[in-house]
């Protein structure tokens, strides 16, 4: 058994551990940040995991508000966890890159709550992390484009899910600056990003066991990514649209 192999096995195994401890201390209370902001996951079905997930990053949160780290340092690590995500992934290092996205995507959770905590949140904050969201993203993509450069339709998948994730943050921003705020839908950025990290994750894994070439899983992960992400664009764009001209 590979070292990779051991250490995700072990990581699932925590998780799933704590899960029962989280269930029993919280008894179904939600993270109060996540509720003031109306945050769901998968269309509210996933809502145990995202509230359990903001629980096993309190003390992170916690400890960088201790060290006086500012919601610009957070963003920052973020970054360089999206860049080298997509360094990762176009070498054809899946699992690491796959763990990068997972960084990433708990960066870009910790510096909003930072920020509240600290009380300096701010239309500057916003701004910096939504856009940068969008380089972390890209980066990301750019590592698929390298990584699927030589398969049939790779790039096409690639550019599909590129273009759908960018349109869903477009249409929601618009939205927002002509005073409707459209941030439904099913594939948004948390989403996408579980679907991304967990399709490097268990790629190697899984596509020996089922016997397929590396690349597989994380393939259609990305068909399944990409179609979600222009059908919540859509929704989004028809959604904000008809408030807009009722």
């Amino acid at each position: 058994m590979s070292p990779t192999v051991v250490v995700l096995a072990g990581v699932l195994g925590a998780a799933l551990l704590s899960m029962p401890v989280f269930a029993l201390v919280h008894r179904g209370r939600k993270d109060r940040d996540a509720a003031e902001k109306g945050s769901t996951f998968l269309l509210g079905l996933g809502d145990f995991l995202l509230h359990w997930f903001l629980w096993v990053l309190g003390p992170a949160e916690r400890l960088l508000v201790k060290l006086g780290a500012s919601p610009d340092h957070v963003n920052a690590a973020g970054l360089a966890f999206g860049l080298a995500s997509g360094v990762l992934i176009g070498l054809g290092h899946l699992e690491a890159g796959g763990g990068a996205i997972a960084l990433a995507g708990a960066c870009d959770v910790l510096d909003g709550r930072v920020a509240r905590a600290q009380r300096v949140a701010s239309p500057y904050g916003r701004f910096i992390d939504s856009t940068l969201d969008r380089f972390v993203e890209t980066f990301a993509f750019l590592g698929f484009a390298a990584y699927f450069a030589r398969r049939p339709w790779g790039p096409l998948v690639v550019a599909a899910g590129l273009g759908g994730s960018l349109l869903v943050s477009y249409a929601q921003s618009r939205g927002e600056s002509v005073g409707v705020s459209g941030s439904g839908g099913l594939m948004r950025r948390a989403e996408r990003l579980v679907l991304q990290s967990l399709g490097c994750l268990f790629d190697p894994v899984l596509c020996r066991w089922l016997g397929q070439p590396e690349g597989t899983v994380l393939f259609w992960a990305l068909v399944i990514m990409a179609a979600g992400a222009w059908a919540t664009a859509v929704h989004r764009t028809a959604w904000i649209a008809r408030r807009l001209r009722g």
